[in-house]
């Protein structure tokens, strides 16, 4: 953060020590257990897709459903009333079985478990608050906010916007490694409170592919249109494999070096639309009980890099989260400050694949040869077509990232696999007082 004045933004007020011992917080966790928050993340993370894939037709999506779900949940700390219900509800929590407190300290037990020191699998994950140095934060958020979910608070002069969002954007860019190098792109005056979320992975395939057997193959955006796309491939690779006949669609899993595997789902030719309606909870828990052991004589997968820049705020309400944008807000754990509201909730997303780390999909293939002894059934699985992809902590059992690729070539290539997912919340007053108006044009005077 090179260049910024400590005497205008200051120093981070707190921190939680990231080597936390996971079993002090596991006697915490009750009612909760990972396969609970597991299963609401994922029906979190599938409502929002099928809002993304409506209100981007025909692109690719990439997102981190945790990322979102923890900014989220961090969020409604300092939410009350139906404010705080609709944000829970909107997680897919169900309140009446699963209490407030046991969400947070789920949420609490999964990250300590996700900033485990690894030397395998990178996955670093955390959220800052930026506050408006002027506003008094309550002491009971914050310290729950440090505790609970592993966040640093700053103080931020944000009548100075280009400073301000220099610093927030600095501080993205730090934690992931570069991969989100200008999360905000404008911050009004009006603004009291920046939250922001990131999350970055990188993983290793434990079978990686060889470079330079790497050659430019189609792939087939629709039924009339391909592009040319650099098409990475392996020979005699075993790994769980399913092929659902009910959605006609196919399923295989590629593992990372450490507790990261990737799922990808390859629908038949036309029939996305019937595996997107169909993503429940529910199906994943089918696909990952179902999936086998086996032999694949060729994998295709494409060599890609995509990225995406979403602003949740137009989205979130439709699956609930409405009053959080609104002048009905309920926002007062957070602070005594009147009339807060969440103005802006921006999601970006950067996705690489690569031969030496990464994601994939399953298309599959038979082709018949014919011996002496009979038929031999050749496997042979090509991502020549969109597919679906869904990353995920073996560990906690969570959906770290979900993507749909449509089309490889939509962005520039990268050499490596990294993933980096911030997500950031702006909130500021909904009425501005006389005085504050006026000061634009008293400064310009």
């Amino acid at each position: 953060m090179a260049g910024i004045s400590p005497a205008v933004f200051g120093f981070p007020d707190v921190t939680l020590e990231r080597n936390t011992a996971v079993h002090e917080v596991q006697e915490n966790v009750t009612s909760v257990d990972t396969l609970t928050l597991a299963s609401s993340n994922t029906d979190f993370a599938f409502s929002l897709y099928r809002e993304l894939v409506l209100k981007n037709p025909h692109k690719n999506v990439v997102f981190s459903p945790f990322s979102i779900s923890t900014a989220l949940a961090l969020l409604s700390l300092g939410a009350k009333s139906n404010t705080l219900k609709e944000i829970l509800e909107g997680l897919k929590f169900n309140l009446t079985e699963t209490p407030e407190p046991d969400i947070h300290q789920g949420f609490r037990y999964l990250l300590d478990l996700l900033s485990q020191p690894g030397d395998q699998v990178q996955i670093n994950t955390g959220s800052a608050l930026f506050i408006e140095k002027h506003l008094q934060i309550l002491a009971e958020f914050k310290e729950k906010a440090r505790a609970l979910y592993q966040a640093e608070a700053f103080t931020a002069d944000f009548q100075q916007p280009r400073e301000a969002k220099k610093l927030i954007n600095d501080y993205v860019s730090k934690h992931t490694q570069g991969k989100i190098k200008e999360l905000i792109s404008h911050l009004n005056k009006d603004t009291w409170i920046v939250l922001v979320n990131y999350i970055y992975f990188k993983g290793k395939w434990k079978m990686p592919f060889d470079p330079n057997r790497t050659f430019k193959s189609e792939f087939y955006l629709d039924e009339k249109r391909s592009v040319n796309v650099s098409m990475m491939k392996i020979d005699n690779l075993r790994t769980p494999y399913f092929r659902d006949e009910e959605l006609t669609c196919s399923v295989v899993e590629l593992k990372y070096t450490g507790n990261a595997s990737a799922l990808f789902i390859l629908p038949d030719q036309g029939r996305m639309q019937q595996v997107e309606a169909s993503l429940q909870p529910e199906t994943l828990r089918k696909w990952k009980k179902s999936l086998k052991p086996r032999m694949i004589d060729e994998l295709c997968l494409p060599k890609f890099s995509i990225s995406t820049d979403y602003s949740l705020e137009h989205i979130l309400p439709e699956l609930g989260i409405r009053e959080v944008f609104s002048k009905q807000a309920d926002l007062s754990g957070i602070t005594e400050a009147k009339d807060l509201r969440t103005s802006q909730v921006v999601h970006k997303a950067v996705l690489d694949v690569g031969e030496t780390g990464t994601e994939a999909a399953a298309g599959t293939g038979y082709q018949n040869l014919q011996c002496c002894q009979g038929v031999i059934y050749s496997m042979k699985i090509y991502f020549d077509r969109p597919f679906l992809m869904i990353i995920s902590d073996t560990n906690t059992h969570i959906a770290l990232f979900m993507a749909k690729v449509t089309n490889p070539e939509s962005d520039e290539n990268f050499l490596n696999k990294e993933y980096a997912f911030p997500q950031l919340l702006e909130i500021m007053p909904e009425h501005r007082s006389v005085c504050t108006c006026c000061l634009p044009c008293l400064n310009r005077q």
